[in-house]
């Protein structure tokens, strides 16, 4: 089993920033795929941003439309940590977000399969983030 947990949501004037971080803990694998999804009320579950570990430090990102530019997804692998860093923030990216992990093993060089909810395993609680007019 894979423990995700998420910290950093609050609540942020427009244009105002906020930083989230997904600690993994529990079983590790060799190579996992890392994402962050976003639910606001009433609304399907959109992809935000994912990432796919290319050897000790180095990953490949991928980004849901419209968001690159604003949001950066990194991560630290020796700490098995994953952030999101998101900029100019808009009433509408309030949302709870949540990170996830795939653990296929494998690497598919594809944004579209990142972005597809159902291929993680594992979820973390969610974080609230709340962008005020």
């Amino acid at each position: 089993q894979v423990q995700l947990v998420e910290s950093g949501g609050g609540l942020v004037q427009a244009g105002g920033s906020l930083s989230l971080s997904c600690v993994a803990s529990g079983r590790t694998f060799s190579s996992y795929a890392m994402g962050w999804f976003r639910q606001a009320p009433g609304k399907e579950r959109e992809f935000v941003a994912a990432l796919n570990w290319s050897g000790a430090v180095a990953y490949y990102v991928y980004y849901g439309d419209s968001l690159k530019g604003r949001f950066t997804i990194s991560g630290d692998r020796a700490k098995n940590t994953v952030y999101l860093q998101m900029n100019s923030l808009k009433p509408e990216d309030t949302a709870v977000y949540y990170c996830a992990a795939e653990s296929s093993g494998r690497t598919y060089y594809s944004r579209d399969y990142y972005s597809r909810d159902s291929e993680y395993d594992y979820w973390g609680q969610g974080t609230q983030v709340t962008v005020s007019s």
